[in-house]
């Protein structure tokens, strides 16, 4: 697909002057307001998404069992994930009892497939994570392309998360927050799904005879992608609470999304107009996030050894059947929280968020400086840094899109700019407020999001607004804009190259090493 396809994608809606009536009695302006991505299926898509998965899944997969043994966190979770798999809730060997843990299940019971498919050790429990990674930049590839319309566009928004070495560290390791990285886009891409389902929907309404000036009713859609999101959702919220903070970000996109369709088909009043549908979908999914997520809690309800599983009998209270157990967990979450609230102790790799996007402290997963590299002194180090060209081009990329949104009124530019703000500004509350401990892979599920900006500033230097250049001089326009945009990519990739060892735990010299620690203490 051509870059010209970008360039309409990426400029304002036309005017809603009157315009030659289409097929089926819809004039043209409604059906290009409504129009949605119908070409899904295009093969250079899929062989674009192919190929950027293929280079993704080699980076992540090649020498997983490297290095040996538990790494940063992997003391926990891939020891929790053994323990469910022996007695259905996490235990503690030491006291030969239930352990007590605070975060829910599913990130963990997702790692104990990996080890019961090949077993209690390094390829067992990373397994799981490097296909959550993978996953993530096939889905990536795809919501770009919904997004921009564009296979270059698409393409270039895989590749950059491939190449990220924040990224691929977490998809190597046995953490949680690349499964709650995973199922946060696909929660993002079942609500872009729903959004043009909606818009379909209504077209197909139109052409079939519904009178929007007619009718103060609108027609009855079931929004099954809604439904979806609400299960990917609720698993997001499974592995980690923080998912939470995405919830009323993307109900902001969801509502304003479906005012905006019902306006585009010349409903009148499209706020009030569905309010009862919206409201009443709302609730529902709701509903399903919740039953979801309690569903990741099943290994608890179904045994009587998970902690505080009998909380209230052992207290002397009630317990009816279902509610008793309801009520216990309730209180197991009550005590989880009070304990998040309360962490702050302070840690040497801790981060504030407002270091996140600059680098400022990232995280030493594995040290050791044993091994022959044919050097004095050798180093072999992972740490959790994300490829610096790439994340050091975020807050110019956000600083665009914001104006961006504003002149060009771009839905795209919201739709990205929204889930952004979800996972990143919650956690400035909570440093100002009680000081929270916190670590840079907080920031995992907004990642994808910090791309799609990036992209999006890409497409628009590649493809200016229409008006602007026209004939020759717009082809010379779009030539040198894509060979900025190929620049750019290149120089991620070197970037990439240059710190794969450190990103990976390669034996290299110290020399070489330390010549990587770009900001001196700060990456030490």
């Amino acid at each position: 697909m051509t870059t010209a396809t970008a360039e309409t994608e990426l400029t304002p809606e036309p005017s809603a002057a009157a315009e030659p009536t289409g097929a089926r009695g819809v004039p043209e302006v409604v059906r290009r307001r409504l129009a949605t991505l119908d070409n899904w299926l295009n093969p250079h898509s899929w062989a674009v998404t192919l190929v950027v998965v293929v280079i993704g899944a080699i980076l992540r997969f090649q020498n997983l069992s490297q290095p040996k043994g538990y790494i940063f966190d992997e003391v926990y979770y891939p020891t929790d994930a053994w323990d469910m798999i022996q007695h259905g809730v996490e235990w503690d060997e030491k006291t030969n009892g239930p352990a007590y843990v605070v975060h829910p299940p599913l990130g963990k019971w997702l790692i104990a497939l990996g080890e019961m498919l090949f077993g209690n050790h390094e390829l067992g429990w990373r397994f799981p994570t490097a296909v959550a990674g993978t996953l993530m930049i096939l889905i990536l590839v795809r919501v770009a392309y919904r997004l921009f319309h564009s296979v270059l566009l698409a393409g270039t928004a895989g590749l950059l998360m491939a190449l990220d070495g924040f990224q691929l560290v977490l998809s190597r390791t046995s953490l949680l927050d690349i499964f709650i990285g995973l199922f946060v886009l696909a929660s993002f891409a079942a609500i872009v799904l729903d959004r043009d389902h909606y818009r379909r929907r209504l077209l197909r309404a139109l052409e079939d005879g519904y009178d929007p000036s007619k009718t103060a009713s609108i027609p009855r859609i079931v929004p099954w992608w809604l439904l979806v999101a609400g299960v990917l959702f609720g698993m997001a919220c499974g592995v980690k609470w923080s998912a939470l903070f995405f919830l009323p970000f993307f109900g902001v996109l969801i509502l304003v999304w479906r005012w905006q369709a019902r306006r585009s088909a010349g409903i009148r009043q499209p706020i009030v107009a569905g309010i009862f549908g919206d409201i009443g979908w709302g609730i529902v999914t709701v509903w399903v996030v919740l039953v979801t997520y309690l569903a990741t809690w099943t290994g608890w309800f179904v045994t009587n050894t998970g902690y505080f599983r009998h909380y209230r009998e052992a207290n002397g209270l009630s317990e009816p059947p279902v509610i008793g157990a309801l009520r216990n967990l309730w209180h197991y979450h009550v005590e989880a929280f009070h304990f998040h609230s309360g962490l702050t102790e302070r840690h040497i790799y801790q981060s504030w968020p407002w270091q996140w996007l600059l680098l400022g402290r990232p995280v030493a997963f594995y040290w050791n400086n044993n091994g022959n590299c044919g050097a004095p002194s050798c180093a072999r180090e992972i740490i959790l840094l994300g490829t610096p060209i790439l994340w050091w081009s975020f807050l110019p990329a956000l600083a665009a899109l914001i104006w961006f949104g504003i002149a060009r009124r771009d839905w795209r530019a919201w739709a990205i700019l929204l889930p952004v703000l979800g996972g990143i500004l919650p956690w400035f509350y909570y440093a100002v407020k009680d000081g929270r401990t916190m670590f840079s892979f907080y920031v995992m599920p907004a990642l994808p999001f910090l791309i799609l900006a990036v992209v999006y500033v890409l497409g628009a230097i590649m493809t200016p607004s229409t008006g602007i250049v026209s004939g020759k001089d717009r082809t010379d326009r779009q030539l040198i804009g894509t060979v900025m945009v190929g620049a750019y990519v290149v120089l991620v990739a070197l970037c990439f190259a240059y710190f794969h060892p450190i990103f990976v735990g390669q034996l290299i010299s110290y020399e070489s090493w330390s010549s990587r620690m770009w900001l001196g203490g700060r990456w030490i």
